[in-house]
């Protein structure tokens, strides 16, 4: 292909996205920053931990999502009480008109293309266990045999962050699994209006398929021949590094505070949702920029700060900014 051709295709997409997002707002409302970081993950191929008080929309957006792109939901609640059957699916014993015995797989609901992993840290780790090896590999073992999952495959999964009462916290492998976190924060009261005006009605905005699963997976492929610059590559590895505080390149904030730091799979999610922001954006390259405004999502789950550092006030956020200002800086100046 090209580089014309190329730069057509990703001109193309921009606008089949703008359409998408239309029809994401439709529904959603006062989310901006939610919806591009949610269909940035989808763009990307990942999966997406959604973080906030209940009531603010992330069930409702995954929905939405599931109409626009054209991909077939499943959602499992998590409770205390959740079994990894419950979630992968289990063989049965059934006996035909004859006599004859045999085993027969039931699937889970885990066999979608986009599925709402409600309250994820409300069960026990051996249930969110179940979910490692679908979100790395897309398929599943049970009873030593192999099932594949739908393609695409993603996860979105919801959090409270204060409901701590029976729930078990994610296991650092299994957040380094989420390509980003996302922080659903209150609407602004204009935008508080606009929803109690648009779903207190008669009549409620319905979303339109724009994607198919296959147009999904084909922009996928594209995204991943999108041109990056050697500065950015450069701010990438830059700031991730840094974030390590055994690190040479580390700056002091991070040796003091932070206990463990991101690894490669950082890296890779800030290079794929970068060009996924700038698709969204209608630009043909990402930058620097892009960087800086990911930086916080795709690292805040994969570092951990020390007890001395939680005990003195400290917060991932600061630090993530300071490393942030240092480490664009210097490729910026470079």
């Amino acid at each position: 292909m090209t580089n014309e051709a190329l730069l057509d295709e990703i001109e193309a997409l921009s606008g089949t996205l703008a359409r998408a997002k239309e029809m994401i707002a439709r529904r959603i409302i006062g989310q901006d920053q939610v919806v591009d970081l949610t269909l940035s993950a989808l763009l990307a191929g990942g999966h997406a931990l959604l973080i906030g008080l209940p009531g603010l929309g992330k069930t409702r957006l995954v929905e939405t999502l599931s109409t626009v792109m054209g991909l077939r939901e499943g959602r499992i609640q998590f409770t205390p009480d959740l079994m990894p059957s419950d979630i992968l699916g289990a063989e049965v014993l059934e006996e035909s008109a004859d006599g004859a015995r045999s085993f027969r797989f039931l699937k889970g609901p885990i066999f979608c293309q986009l599925l709402l992993a409600d309250e994820i840290n409300r069960a026990s780790p051996r249930t969110q266990s179940a979910l490692l090896q679908a979100m790395q590999e897309h398929q599943v073992s049970v009873a030593g045999q192999t099932h594949e999952l739908g393609t695409p495959f993603h996860v979105l999964a919801t959090q409270n962050p204060l409901e701590q009462e029976g729930t078990y916290p994610l296991p650092e492998a299994q957040l380094d699994r989420f390509l980003l976190q996302v922080d659903v924060e209150y609407p602004d009261r204009d935008a508080e209006r606009d929803i109690l005006l648009a779903t207190t009605g008669t009549d409620e905005a319905q979303a339109e398929p724009v994607f198919t699963g296959a147009e999904l997976l084909a922009a996928q492929s594209l995204l991943r021949r999108m041109p990056v610059g050697e500065s950015v590559v450069e701010a990438i590895l830059d700031l991730v590094r840094a974030c390590r505080p055994d690190d040479d390149t580390a700056p002091q904030i991070v040796r003091d505070a932070v206990s463990w730091g991101p690894g490669p799979r950082a890296a890779q999610a800030l290079m794929l949702l970068a060009r996924a922001r700038a698709l969204i954006d209608g630009r043909l390259a990402p930058g620097i920029d892009d960087v800086r405004a990911l930086a916080r999502p795709v690292l805040s789950h994969r570092m951990a700060l020390s007890y001395r550092a939680r005990a003195a006030g400290h917060t991932l956020t600061e630090v993530i900014d300071a490393v942030v200002e240092q480490a664009t800086k210097s490729v910026a100046a470079a």
